[in-house]
């Protein structure tokens, strides 16, 4: 057995965290994604885990946490040892945006997710009124918070699946550029 295959390349699996008030339709996006189909979710009291394949071998694990108010006390936890943040908006609920751009902001203030890569999925497309990407990412002030990072804002809707081939496809490339970046400076820290 050749030495490579001793250790398992790191450089073929990323941790994508998706958070987002509750509600906001993230269990629903993760179903859609993985499985093509539409289930009725329950709110997520804890979290969904569930791995998907992005491409020729490169696999994205996904942790979809829930967004009730007690739960968003433990999101920086899942944080850790992530390549990417999946910030779910529902578009639709004007009363919320607010909630919603706080608790984002919050997030980003975390130390450990300095630098990674943010997608935000502007959900809930297909309702009357919702907000477009160029909006979201004004009110989000997505230029100020992730000025450190690449970011991006994909329009989307759960339930027919629009835009959300893009948004993984976004999210396994920067997750892929994240990593070897990440990979880059702790070789250079060694030399």
């Amino acid at each position: 057995m050749g030495l490579q295959n001793a250790k398992p390349s790191s450089a073929k699996r990323a941790d994508i965290v998706m958070l987002g008030l509750d509600s906001a339709g993230k269990s629903t996006l993760l179903y859609k994604l993985r499985y093509k189909d539409v289930f009725l979710t329950m709110p997520t009291i804890g979290f969904n885990v569930d791995m998907i394949e992005a491409g020729k071998d490169f696999t994205l694990t996904f942790w979809d946490v829930g967004g009730q108010k007690k739960m968003r006390e433990l999101w920086s936890n899942f944080l850790e040892d992530a390549s990417g943040l999946l910030y779910v908006v529902d578009s639709s609920d004007k009363h919320r945006l607010e909630e919603s751009r706080r608790e984002f902001e919050l997030i980003l203030k975390n130390e450990s997710i300095k630098n990674i890569p943010v997608v935000v999925l502007a959900n809930k497309q297909d309702f009357p009124g919702a907000l477009n990407a160029e909006e979201i990412t004004r009110r989000f002030k997505m230029k100020k918070y992730c000025s450190d990072r690449n970011w991006y804002v994909q329009p989307c809707c759960a339930i027919t699946g629009e835009g959300l081939a893009e948004a993984l496809q976004r999210v396994a490339t920067f997750a892929r550029q994240y990593k070897k970046s990440k990979e880059t400076f702790i070789t250079l820290k060694e030399v």
